[in-house]
């Protein structure tokens, strides 16, 4: 599988910004796709995860509420709204995907196969 990311940018506090993930490589029917992110000199960290096949999502405490994730199973392709942006939320944000069903936990780096490239989003004050 991979994964192509994009719709980074600069904004401003306050802004939005949608991401996008296409999965090419193989489709997959079951299994999960997430956002991480990492800022300078921080570990990469949890963001947001959906199960493919079900729909359910998970979010961390410090975007719930602003940011959405979706999925087009159709195209292959998750997406992430990130609404109200931070200066806080400034990262490379990277996607995730799993295939198949697990047990592992949609929180982790660990619970994923593929990674995409990173996308930058810059907020700025």
């Amino acid at each position: 599988v991979q994964l192509q990311a994009s719709g980074g940018g600069l904004v401003q506090a306050g802004d939005s910004l949608r991401l996008s993930c296409a999965a090419s490589g193989r489709t997959f029917n079951t299994g999960a796709m997430a956002w991480f992110r990492q800022a300078p000199g921080k570990e990469r960290e949890f963001v947001s995860a959906i199960a493919w096949y079900g729909g359910s999502t998970y979010y961390a405490d410090s975007v719930k509420g602003r940011f959405t994730i979706s999925r087009d199973r159709a195209s292959n392709t998750g997406y992430l709204q990130m609404n109200s942006l931070k200066p806080e939320d400034t990262a490379a944000y990277y996607c995730a995907a799993r295939t198949g069903t697990s047990s592992r936990s949609f929180y982790s780096l660990s619970g994923y196969d593929y990674w995409g490239q990173g996308t930058q989003v810059t907020v700025s004050s």
